[in-house]
């Protein structure tokens, strides 16, 4: 007589960083599944990179940290640990790097928990694994694979997953533009540190010039930059169709899929559309693709100014430490309009 089925392992992946963050994770969840196939995965994310991990074919479920909502301060964080204590979760790996996470890990009484050596929580987990920083952050993501068997072989594009609901959503929303019949630039003016943004002005010139130039411009970004792409809008004199905050990610990330080309700051939409393999422009202001989140792929261009004070912190910052702002006011919409054209023609 056979003895009782062995459980499946029931592993929780947490990255509740920034967006871009949960998009250089997915890499790391295929290749734990393909390691792990009897596994039970889920990822644990916020609310608003759900759309981008909803689909994908490597999770079997998707969990919601509203860190800065109902989720916040002591409270949210033990309501966490409860959650997750209920789901039995046998491993996890702690792709975000925060103590709150290392905490919510431990407390929540999973016996098995991987994480970086170098986060502040290390000592919470049970398996530490190095981050090496002279690499891509993708690759120090899949270095969370190493007690699963390390990666060296691993397939390492990242990918979102869109679905036909969200595809469709895409279509409605992007109607306007698509009915004049020329191919669309997506223009993402945002990020999270105002050093990181290039000047609104500069991008509103760049819509009149590719407007002129055959394309009709969409303007993307969240609802807390609403107020960007009206500067923008408004620079570009009312040219291009303005859609800040009125999707979520996942609906983002499906016009990104319709555009011919892509033009963005350091920001979460330059790896989304790195993922679908969008032909884009990245103009890299306080910080550098060298810090190990540049565009991945070979449809990618990055424009920045070679100045000694880049990178002037790690994210960049809301003001700059000279107080010249010359990584954002000195690359010219020329240069970015060239290159625009460079990653066509490529």
């Amino acid at each position: 007589m056979s003895g009782p089925p062995v459980a499946a392992e029931r592993i929780l992946v947490v990255q509740s960083g920034f967006l871009g963050d949960v998009v250089l994770t997915t890499p790391l969840i295929a290749g734990l599944r393909r390691r792990v196939p009897t596994a039970e995965i889920t990822m644990l994310v916020t609310p608003a990179a759900r759309p981008l991990v909803a689909h994908h074919p490597g999770l079997d479920s998707v969990v919601v940290d509203d860190k800065r909502g109902d989720g916040r301060g002591v409270g949210g964080l033990w309501r966490l640990a409860a959650a997750l204590r209920r789901q039995r979760f046998t491993v996890a790996l702690a792709a975000h790097k925060s103590v709150r996470t290392a905490l919510a890990l431990r407390a929540a009484g999973i016996p098995r928990r991987v994480g970086f050596a170098s986060a502040p929580g290390a000592r919470l987990y049970t398996e530490r694994v190095p981050r090496p920083v002279a690499r891509h952050d993708r690759d120090r993501l899949l270095e969370l694979l190493r007690p699963f068997g390390g990666h060296d072989d691993e397939p390492c594009a990242p990918w979102v997953a869109l679905d036909a609901v969200t595809r469709a959503q895409a279509e409605l929303a992007l109607a306007p533009a698509l009915a004049t019949g020329r191919p669309l630039a997506a223009i993402c003016p945002g990020a999270a540190w105002r050093t990181k943004r290039w000047p609104a002005e500069a991008y509103g010139a760049l819509v009149r010039d590719l407007e002129r130039g055959g394309f009709t411009c969409v303007l993307l970004g969240a609802p807390d930059e609403r107020g960007i792409t009206a500067q923008v809008h408004a620079a570009a004199e009312g040219r291009g169709l303005d859609l800040a905050g009125t999707t979520d990610m996942g609906v983002t990330a499906a016009v990104l899929a319709r555009a011919a080309v892509v033009v963005t700051n350091d920001s979460a939409p330059m790896h989304v559309a790195s993922a679908l393999g969008v032909p884009q422009v990245a103009i890299f202001c306080a910080t550098v693709p060298a810090q190990g989140y540049g565009p991945l792929g070979t449809r990618a261009v990055v424009v920045e100014k070679d100045l000694a004070c880049r990178p002037c912190g790690r994210h960049g910052g809301d003001r700059c430490p000279r107080g010249t702002d010359d990584c954002m006011m000195l690359v010219e919409v020329v240069e970015v309009r060239a290159a625009v054209e460079r990653v066509l023609a490529a």
